[in-house]
């Protein structure tokens, strides 16, 4: 059964905060057309491919990738917390076979992920439990990351594992685009919050209040002009779209971490949708049925949503199309 993809950036403002009422319509009728896609595809499995922020992974220990033979959301910034339906067997075996094909894969029997995973499968499918889900967990705050390279291996390898099966597969990519959040730095922070990002320990509810106030202070100062976080890049974003669109995966090898480091710590993020792109090509060549972006300082964010489906699957007339062209949102 060919895959499809939707792939959606993701913001801890969308549920700690109300913006105007243009944004959050713009914003909402979006995610709502990747609601529609995902309800037209009836996915038997949902590959949610995402970054986390000290939420569930630490220095401690920081694989470039792992994947969840179980899983929890731990509820961070008010997203859904909770078990994962996460089909153990099929999970195994993907993850045998990702490593069969040379990447360097870890897997966790209690993976724990944040919002970037809980958010898509609320707006996508209204709970974490809806459909049953394999989270794959790509490193994109802790430095050193794997290369782009290895997340378009990565996906290539999940995308040929499924495109010979039977089940209807919807990968997610989670994550992105430009965007620079206060994500603290190992070799910056503070004594205390530095033995956090190694140690995993709790956040204490000051430091989880803390977090809350800190990120929607970010969004009124990068909304009025006043921040020194990196401003968005919406040419950087938009040409990043068009490469994905063109299937032009393999462009993206020799970018480095400092070259995307300069659209802000959270564009790193980028290597969840290199990696989902990849799996939907592993497929063949596709095309992308929607196509959303918008540059909202007020999230954080150079938001972005996209769908598509192999070119052969949308051709003969078998899939539902949910939009069509480009949507800047403005």
């Amino acid at each position: 059964m060919p895959l499809a993809l939707c792939c959606m950036s993701h913001s801890p403002l969308l549920d700690i905060t109300r913006q105007q009422d243009e944004l959050e319509s713009s914003v909402r009728a979006a995610l709502a057309a990747a609601r529609a896609f995902a309800a037209s595809v009836d996915p038997d499995i949902v590959v949610v491919v995402a970054p986390d922020h000290f939420n569930g992974f630490f220095y401690r220990q920081m694989p470039p990738f792992c994947l969840g033979l179980s899983a929890t959301a731990v509820g961070d910034y008010a997203s859904p917390a909770g078990r994962l339906d996460v089909p153990q067997a099929l999970a195994r075996e993907l993850a045998t076979e990702v490593l069969a094909a040379g990447v360097d894969l870890t897997v966790s029997y209690r993976m724990q992920v944040d919002h970037a995973s809980a958010q898509p499968l609320r707006e996508l499918f209204g709970s974490l439990d809806a459909r049953p889900v394999i989270p794959v967990f790509v490193n994109a705050a802790a430095p050193p990351l794997a290369p782009l390279s290895r997340a378009r291996a990565l996906g290539t390898a999940i995308g040929r594992f499924f495109e010979s099966r039977d089940e209807r597969v919807l990968v997610v990519g989670s994550g992105g685009l430009s965007h620079d959040p206060p994500v603290p730095r190992l070799d910056s922070a503070p004594v205390p919050v530095a033995e956090r990002l190694v140690s995993g320990r709790a956040l204490t509810e000051q430091e989880a209040a803390g977090k809350h106030a800190g990120a929607i202070a970010e969004g009124l100062r990068l909304a009025a002009g006043t921040s020194d976080r990196l401003p968005l890049d919406p040419d950087w974003d938009e040409a990043f779209l068009d490469l994905l669109g063109q299937g032009r995966l393999a462009d993206t090898d020799s970018w480095t971490e400092a070259e995307i480091g300069a659209r802000g710590c959270g564009a790193q993020e980028i290597r969840t949708w290199v990696a989902a792109y990849a799996a939907l090509a592993a497929a063949g060549p596709y095309e992308v049925g929607y196509r959303y972006y918008r540059a909202t300082p007020e999230y954080i964010a150079g938001f972005a949503v996209t769908t598509a489906r192999p070119r052969a699957w949308v051709r003969s007339g078998a899939a539902t199309r949910v939009g069509s062209g480009r949507r800047d949102g403005d």
